[in-house]
């Protein structure tokens, strides 16, 4: 059920009860009805997630009128406006109180700190700061399955509706590179949820009041403690300037690339020119781009370089090199990108 629903349900009901209990004053209704608005607008200021289930909510109005009813029994005789406005701001408090608990709490989440419970575990084994949530773009990626494979991330993945809305869109797409992005974030999702080992948890969560997909993955993020799992290079700065953890996939795989220091000796297989005259640029397997001076007259060949300086950017790794004089070039067939060194 959603927010909306339960709000106007909640302000129908306000002045129909006022409509009965007043015999039909016209102004009673009108009062009912104002002031259900006034507290729906206040709630509605406090930004929190939108969704709810009917049992929470009902379970909520229940209690909410019980301690409406228990602060009028200290009365001797209440008024009849006093009994209204107790009645409906309690009734209100208690169905949204219950809405938000039921979308604040993951069934999985649940599940898993009972059996921790049973098992004698630390309640840090369950605690919220598991939750990974992943976007748009990493989903599409597909590095995001091996890594998880591998366990190094661990926890429960939080996909919320949102997002898979937005992967929606991208498959529908009549861009054909657009589309066949989308199916394949589909598909990595579908090896993900079949992974026993992988907790992957859909949740219907979303943030009403805000339109961008990422502004709402902050948000959520924000609301859940969680850690939000991306390669999108400008989520990573909004979430970082909003306190927020973030896991770049980007930056992992920087940081695993092997590292070279000035005077080592890699061999490559030059591609293309370089920006610069007469440079040479080729890749290393990892696809770390090596620039090699004077290497211009060397394209389609391997050789062996002599490492000047490696650059750490944003985008990757750079190495910039030299030809090394005093070794022959190494007789490799196109297409090979071999990556040795000399100790």
């Amino acid at each position: 059920m959603k927010i909306w629903s339960i709000r106007l349900s909640f302000v129908i009901a306000s002045a129909a009860i006022c409509y009965v209990a007043y015999d039909g004053d016209l102004f009673a209704v009108l009062a009912a009805f104002a002031i259900a608005l006034l507290l729906v607008g206040a709630e509605f200021c406090l930004h929190l997630p939108s969704t709810r289930g009917i049992v929470a909510s009902i379970i909520g109005v229940a209690v909410g009128l019980l301690v409406a009813f228990g602060v009028l029994a200290l009365f001797s005789e209440p008024h009849r406006s006093l009994t209204i406005v107790l009645v409906l701001s309690f009734g209100y408090l208690g169905m949204m109180s219950g809405y938000y608990v039921s979308t604040t709490l993951s069934l999985t989440e649940l599940l898993r700190s009972s059996r921790a419970s049973r098992s004698g575990e630390l309640g840090a084994a369950h605690a919220t700061s598991n939750f990974k949530i992943l976007d748009t773009s990493v989903i599409i990626d597909g590095r995001i399955l091996e890594i998880c494979q591998t366990k190094f991330i661990e926890g429960t993945l939080v996909i919320p509706r949102f997002v898979l809305n937005e992967l929606q869109r991208i498959a529908d797409s009549t861009d054909s590179l657009r589309r066949n992005k989308g199916r394949r974030g589909f598909d990595i999702l579908r090896a993900l949820q079949n992974n026993p080992a992988i907790v992957v948890d859909i949740t219907e969560e979303d943030v009403p009041h805000l339109t961008e997909v990422d502004a709402k993955l902050v948000h959520l993020a924000q609301e859940r403690d969680a850690t939000i799992v991306t390669n999108d290079l400008n989520l990573n700065k909004v979430a970082e300037l909003q306190s927020v953890k973030v896991l770049n996939i980007n930056e992992l795989s920087n940081a695993v690339r092997p590292v070279v220091i000035a005077g080592e000796v890699i061999q490559v297989f030059l591609l293309k020119e370089g920006k610069e005259p007469n440079q040479g640029v080729g890749y290393l397997d990892d696809g770390t781009m090596v620039i090699v001076e004077d290497g211009k007259s060397y394209i389609g060949k391997s050789l062996n370089v002599e490492v000047t300086q490696m650059l750490r950017t944003s985008a990757g790794q750079m190495i910039f090199t030299r030809i090394k004089t005093d070794e022959m070039d190494v007789d490799e067939e196109p297409g090979l990108h071999p990556y040795s060194r000399s100790w």
